[in-house]
């Protein structure tokens, strides 16, 4: 019995000791693996939902939110990533997608497009792309960072492209030709999705031939190395260059057949695709009376027209004419109505009482020789009661400087236009000769069975066979322009 009693008492003995050094074992591990614990990687936020949570605005509004962040185009950057965003220019090694650096050096190549590389926060993904080679713990944020800013710098590289950088948030003619509007967003997850980035991003761009053969001009100007004493007027030609490539981006036309007339070069072009089918001399508004910019229709034409009068013209020109001669109405073929249509005798005013506010009448010229709008014009809905037409002074198309008229826009060799306009929709018909027109005694409307787009523009450069060429700014308007996208980069 005292036996089996020590033998019990023994086997406890050493089962306590066994279940001893089993704890103790177990503490050991977890001490152990207590001082491993500290230098094992935290886990890391997924970088999309930092980049849903750069983007919130539902404590502040888009707008704080976007001047928080300093985003441009913010709206179009939250279309861009959705509800549920990705990282679209980075890798989970930190280092940047092949598509990154697409746009990085697109960036690069901006002045090429007549923009700078500043406007799209060049200095400040530098700074971010830096950050990422470096260790750093917030690595995630910074991806999301990079992210966010590199979204909104090609998406507003793609609007300037597209508007003109005074125009983003403005409806471009392109978008009002195809009854859709531009949507970046949906255009670079495409070019994204479809491994096209650089293609889809410049798409963008105008179409029209004026505006590409600029672009591709300038880019070959850029090219060329420059010598160190003309870096000055080299800028500043740059400058010209960039302003029109704006202006065709705010005014960029979708025909493929059209009529288009550039105030200062002084010239008509009709324009069929790629190739510039005819050309004619133009005479245009003064510059005090400057011709104005417009896109339109022509639809008919009148030949052996009659002259009604602008108001502007009969009060401040034949008003002062009449005061001293009233034959000079009869000499030129015209004649004065009053406010109710009946033709008046003109010696039977005393026009010596008739003053600019005073004027009841309508002077109308018929048609002759010395008609101002000579045998020809070609008429177009506007709201500036101008005109394309014939001239009676025909040696002003030799001159260098043809802003001459109160600005309608005067045409050289008017009658072959109209042939061309007629065949064009089939019709074929003999126009009268010039005697013949002078001879007719009523206006005779021709309609064109298919009508003409014509576009009134302003620009003070082109290409021409590959080379840049300058116009004279005859209305000054370079300045105003060039004004308004320094005050806009001031403020961004």
């Amino acid at each position: 019995m005292h036996f089996r009693l020590l033998s019990l008492t023994s086997a406890l003995f050493f089962l306590l000791l066994q279940c001893g050094s089993r704890q103790q074992a177990a503490t050991n591990a977890v001490a152990s693996t207590a001082s491993i614990v500290p230098f094992l990687p935290p886990t890391e936020t997924p970088v999309g939902e930092l980049i849903l949570a750069l983007l919130d605005t539902t404590s502040a509004g888009p707008i704080a939110a976007d001047e928080r962040l300093g985003l441009q185009v913010g709206a179009h950057v939250r279309a861009f990533y959705g509800a549920a965003p990705q990282p679209a220019w980075t890798q989970p090694n930190d280092s940047l997608t092949t598509e990154a650096k697409e746009v990085l050096a697109l960036f690069g190549q901006a002045r090429t497009y007549g923009l700078r590389p500043e406007n799209y926060a060049a200095a400040q993904l530098q700074a971010l792309r830096d950050s990422l080679r470096r260790p750093s713990p917030s690595k995630p944020q910074q991806r999301a960072r990079f992210d966010v800013y590199l979204s909104d710098a090609v998406l507003r590289f793609m609007l300037d492209l597209h508007r003109g950088r005074l125009r983003t948030y403005a409806v471009s003619p392109q978008e009002q030709a195809a009854g859709q509007v531009f949507q970046p967003a949906h255009i670079l997850r495409e070019s994204l999705a479809g491994g096209k980035l650089q293609a889809g991003v410049l798409a963008c761009q105008p179409r029209n031939r004026e505006y590409r053969q600029l672009q591709r001009a300038l880019a070959q100007w850029l090219s060329t190395p420059v010598p160190a004493d003309s870096i000055v007027p080299y800028e500043t030609r740059y400058e010209q260059v960039a302003l029109n490539l704006e202006r065709w981006r705010q005014e960029a036309i979708s025909d493929s057949e059209y009529l288009l007339i550039n105030l200062p070069a002084y010239r008509l072009e009709l324009v069929r695709g790629d190739s510039v089918v005819r050309q004619h001399r133009v005479i245009i508004g003064k510059p005090e009376m400057p011709s104005p910019t417009l896109s339109s229709t022509i639809d008919h034409f009148t030949l052996a027209p009659d002259w009604h009068v602008p108001r502007s013209i009969a009060t401040r020109e034949i008003l002062p004419i009449l005061k001293k001669d009233v034959g000079y109405l009869a000499r030129n073929n015209f004649a004065v109505y009053d406010a109710r249509g009946r033709q008046l005798d003109p010696y039977q005013i005393n026009w010596q009482q008739v003053s600019t506010k005073s004027f009841a009448y309508t002077i109308r010229q018929s048609a002759g020789c010395d008609n101002a709008l000579g045998n020809i014009v070609f008429r177009f809905k506007n709201p500036y009661s101008v005109y394309l037409h014939d001239t009676p002074v025909r040696q002003a198309f030799t001159y260098p400087m043809r802003a001459l008229s109160h600005g309608c826009m005067r045409l050289q060799n008017p009658m072959q236009l109209a042939t061309y306009l007629l065949t064009r929709g089939g019709q074929f018909r003999r126009l009268p000769t010039e005697e013949e027109c002078a001879l007719q005694s009523k206006p005779q409307q021709v309609r064109l069975a298919k009508s003409m787009p014509l576009h009134v523009r302003y620009f003070t450069c082109a290409a021409e066979n590959g080379q840049l060429r300058f116009y004279p700014d005859i209305y000054q308007r370079d300045k105003a322009l060039s004004r308004a996208l320094a005050a806009m980069a001031r403020q961004s």
